[in-house]
């Protein structure tokens, strides 16, 4: 109970800070995804079209996955220098994986049989893409973009390291304190509220978006 007035205690204290740096953290995970979302879309658009390209391209995005967080803001800091710029960066990196496979994944299962018909009826490539493929497999690229922004919001938090800010200045700012449990738990806890709302935002877009909930309402109203 003490910890938790302490919590309170340090936001009514501090309000404008945490305010600063909740900003300042979803901020650069949006960029980040944003960045990510331009790029990775439309590549996984055109290894979707070119399959032979997916298995280079999904490993290389697999083997940037893998590097660890402060490895990756070591090497970008090198190069960019310390900021918010090297952590947007990194968080762009970060992001590719999840959007390109699902929009990869997407596109694949797209059904033959309505390809086809857009054939037959004289759409072009780009009229196939643009009002068949896209609008199916659009929940399930909303799926990978949903996955990158919860993975970008969880790794923005070291990018206080090299200069970053956002949340993770408050946490390491407890850690650097005696007794810094409710200075950590005041960063701690608007970090996962942040990675939790965004969860279930993007959960409902892409529930909304979905093609299978589309038809089922439909039916649910002629049948009505």
């Amino acid at each position: 109970m003490e910890t938790i007035q302490g919590v309170w205690t340090y936001y009514t204290q501090n309000a404008g800070y945490v305010w600063e740096q909740f900003y300042r953290h979803f901020l650069m995970s949006a960029y980040g995804v944003l960045f990510a979302a331009i790029v990775a879309i439309p590549l996984g658009i055109l290894i979707a079209r070119y399959h032979r390209l997916s298995g280079w391209v999904l490993s290389l995005a697999n083997i940037i996955q893998t590097v660890p967080a402060l490895a990756m803001l070591a090497i970008l800091m090198l190069v960019m220098g310390l900021g918010a710029n090297t952590v947007v960066v990194a968080l762009f990196l970060y992001s590719l994986l999840p959007i390109i496979k699902n929009t990869y994944t997407g596109i694949r299962n797209v059904d033959h049989a309505l390809l086809e018909s857009g054939e037959a009826m004289g759409m072009t490539k780009f009229q196939i893409l643009r009002m068949v493929e896209l609008p199916l497999s659009l929940s399930v690229i909303m799926a990978g973009l949903r996955t990158a922004l919860v993975i970008a919001i969880g790794i923005a938090t070291v990018g206080t390291f090299i200069g970053g800010g956002g949340l993770g200045s408050i946490i390491v700012r407890g850690t650097n304190v005696t007794d810094g449990t409710v200075i950590i738990l005041a960063g701690a806890i608007p970090t996962a509220l942040m990675a939790v709302v965004a969860d279930v935002v993007m959960g409902r877009l892409e529930r909304w978006l979905s093609p299978v909930d589309a038809k089922a309402m439909r039916r649910i109203r002629t049948s009505a």
